[in-house]
């Protein structure tokens, strides 16, 4: 197997350039890939196209792209706790491409398998329908729906080997994987980074097939987008 252990973040994200499109794992806050977008923030590229399931908020994630204004356009499926992605958005500041949730994963998962579109129920008679083929299927009218095409895509893991092979924890297996297979250059960040070899096969869920390029993480915050508390007795 082959060593894709990059020395840290900023070898990582080299070759990410304005006006690229990327892939960006997580759900709301978690399991996102914090210092890689950390590193996107210092590197001020700008004119991105992101795809990602929601847009952070206002002081981390996205969120902090957003407020650096060098986020072009957003591909996502909700966007609800970002007022800043709000005001960009209704000041036409900010391209945005709302798509149902399990269209977006979809189309990633096409983008990882090779194909070039899907059809799906999803949208057919609403806005997000308007200008896009539809066809038939015993009765049933079904949108074609294009796979992603990213520059790169990154995700963040909790444990990964020098290999690429990665493992997800819990809620942070959302679209981390489906994004991990998809991109025409992958960026794993993890949490621990060991040897090839160390990890059992079977609860490996993205072979390192799909990735280019791996490093370990640090000083993780894993903040809670809502925290939500039982009120004192």
């Amino acid at each position: 197997m082959i060593d894709k252990t990059v020395k840290n973040v900023q070898e990582a994200c080299d070759g990410i350039e304005d006006g690229m499109t990327i892939m960006l794992g997580g759900f709301g806050l978690c399991g996102i890939p914090e210092n890689s977008i950390a590193e996107l923030v210092k590197k001020e590229v700008k004119d991105l196209t992101c795809i990602s399931n929601n847009a952070g908020v206002d002081n981390f994630g996205l969120g902090l792209l957003l407020q650096k204004k060098q986020i072009k356009k957003m591909i996502s499926s909700y966007v609800g706790e970002n007022a800043e992605f709000e005001r960009q958005l209704l000041s036409g500041e900010l391209e945005v491409e709302l798509i149902p949730q399990g269209t977006l994963a979809t189309r990633c998962m096409a983008a990882g398998y090779g194909m070039p579109a899907i059809y799906t129920p999803a949208g057919v008679g609403t806005e997000i329908g308007e200008g896009k083929e539809v066809r038939n299927f015993k009765g049933k009218d079904y949108l074609l729906e294009y796979a992603f095409d990213a520059d790169f895509a990154i995700v963040k893991a909790w444990k990964g080997d020098k290999a690429g092979n990665l493992i997800f924890r819990s809620t942070a297996r959302n679209f981390n994987p489906v994004m991990a297979m998809a991109g025409k250059i992958t960026i794993a960040e993890v949490e621990e980074l060991v040897e090839i070899g160390e990890l059992n096969p079977d609860e490996i869920h993205t072979p390192g097939i799909y990735v280019h390029r791996i490093f370990q993480g640090e000083h993780y915050e894993k903040r809670i987008e809502q925290r939500t508390v039982r009120p004192k007795n």
